[in-house]
């Protein structure tokens, strides 16, 4: 068919048109790609760079400069408060009673040792440290029940039963430690370090026991160096606390480390739950006699307040995040098991 003048005149426009429209949109389209490339990289989110980011976040958890400082603190302490002799000659000194309680409390921190290999945990495996964790301190609550029920010290000169003491220190310690959840759950903005919310609730409950059964730890310190036998009793006393501790700090590690806390900062709170006990041996040791009739009371105290943290949070936590109750008691039994086992060491050596 011939096609007249106008038709192909139509039929080149229509070309034409059809052209320049098809090239309108792909440079509409590619500036609109531009412009949002642009605004994502000046909100800073750029999908490769976020990608990037988040991948390096995740591998790396910084450790504060405070920590780094206090550690460095820590180093100065231990170099310059070493006595001449470790073995005290005689009666012990002051100093003697501060530095084996020093190294009962630096001990803690290695705790974290067994964990610096550790990869990262998942939600279940969080609960299952959660349940080792809860384990651990049910074995020392109980230890420190046990201790005061049987405290028998010739300088006692209290008039009531050690066990009722002790009952008495419990039950204050779980009204105690109830008080200071109630106390933390109005505080919801609550932050400690690079915690915040429930975390840094949970974390601060866990190092606020830890920390006040060590105060009863230095007094058990500060009592063993000043007997008649003080010089040789003090060290065991010390050592064997000392060995103690790691597992306690190492209760202390699984709770943190899972909440993305750094490992040399971990380690620091370790050793800072444990800070009472140089603190505590001092004046202990001095005024040894004033000090025995309280020491059930403080055992006491601080096994309740150990207790009800490990059973009501912890223990609760690591059911939530494994959904299995048959994980969390193997977890918290065999915890519990293994920590006896060397509590029963430690004591059949004393």
């Amino acid at each position: 068919m011939v096609q007249t003048r106008s038709q192909k005149q139509k039929s080149v426009e229509s070309s034409m048109n059809g052209s320049h429209s098809e090239n309108t949109n792909g440079i509409t389209q590619n500036h609109a790609s531009a412009v949002d490339q642009d605004v994502n990289q000046l909100k800073g989110k750029h999908p490769e760079n976020n990608r990037n980011e988040q991948k390096g976040q995740e591998a790396v958890v910084r450790t504060p400069t405070i920590t780094i400082v206090a550690m460095i603190l820590i180093v100065a302490i231990s170099v310059f408060t070493l006595p001449d002799s470790l073995q005290p000659v005689g009666r012990p000194t002051v100093q003697h009673v501060w530095y084996f309680g020093w190294i009962s409390a630096l001990s803690t921190g290695l705790g974290v040792l067994p964990l610096i290999v550790s990869p990262e945990f998942d939600t279940y495996w969080v609960g299952v440290t959660n349940a080792i964790a809860a384990g651990m301190m049910i074995a020392a609550s109980y230890s420190l029940m046990v201790e005061g029920w049987v405290f028998d010290e010739p300088d006692d000169s209290s008039e009531i039963h050690s066990s009722i003491r002790t009952m008495v220190g419990a039950i204050f310690g779980l009204l105690f430690i109830l008080g200071t959840k109630s106390f933390l759950d109005k505080h919801e903005d609550l932050k400690v370090g690079s915690l915040a919310g429930a975390d840094a609730r949970k974390v601060l409950l866990i190092i606020f026991v830890m920390t006040l059964h060590s105060f009863s730890e230095g007094i058990g310190i500060g009592v063993s160096f000043g007997g008649s036998n003080g010089s040789e009793l003090g060290v065991f006393i010390s050592a064997s606390l000392a060995v103690h501790n790691v597992p306690e700090g190492l209760a202390v590690a699984i709770v943190l480390l899972p909440r993305k806390v750094s490992k040399l900062t971990a380690a620091l709170w370790c050793i800072l739950t444990s800070l009472p006990q140089p603190l505590m041996a001092v004046p202990a040791f001095l005024f040894v006699h004033a000090f025995i009739p309280f020491l059930p009371v403080g055992l006491g105290f601080a096994g309740g307040a150990m207790a009800w943290v490990a059973v009501c949070e912890l223990l609760v936590e690591a059911y939530e995040d494994t959904d299995s109750i048959i994980t969390t008691g193997l977890a918290s039994s065999f915890s519990l098991y293994i920590m006896l086992e060397l509590q029963g060491i430690i004591d059949s050596r004393n």
